[in-house]
């Protein structure tokens, strides 16, 4: 049976069986290559400096050793992420990647309403991500206290 919608038909017969689709591979997992490689590779001298600082604050916060998450992200711990449509796949509990733009921190899934946030200093926000210009833009205090926080709630993770 076909139905016409606007100038187009529909084939109500056609089905699709999902189950047998090929399944788009995850970048982000963990990998096996260099986190200070990476880390002295990047560019930008104040941005490789505030990396180094937020590496060592996580790894003392969260007592993980960091890894590499796909090309770019420093990741700490991992724990399994659920997504609304069941999805599921490991990622890291707490992590920060050095971007171009800005040091940009993965610690809080709800970022936007954490009550800390006013507090911390200049910085802005992104879906589910702290992004930090430099680290003395902030008050590494009230950081440390979020990502504390992060770690201490039952399945915290960016």
């Amino acid at each position: 049976m076909n139905v016409q919608v606007g100038r187009w038909p529909v084939f109500a017969s056609l089905r699709y069986d999902i189950s047998t689709m090929a399944k788009a591979e995850l970048k982000t997992r963990p990998t096996e290559a260099s986190v200070d490689e990476f880390l002295n590779g990047v560019s930008n001298e104040q941005r490789r400096a505030d990396s180094f600082a937020v590496l060592e604050m996580m790894r003392r916060l969260s007592g993980e050793e960091p890894r590499m998450w796909g090309p770019a992200i420093v990741g700490f711990g991992s724990a399994p992420l659920k997504y609304a449509s069941g999805r599921e796949m490991d990622w890291p509990r707490i992590a920060f990647s050095p971007r171009k733009a800005a040091l940009t921190l993965y610690i809080d899934n709800n970022i936007e309403n954490n009550p800390l946030l006013g507090r911390l200093g200049k910085c802005t926000t992104g879906k589910s991500c702290l992004l930090i210009k430099k680290l003395s833009d902030v008050d590494t205090g009230v950081l440390e206290k979020m990502i504390k926080a992060s770690l201490a709630s039952p399945g915290g993770h960016c």
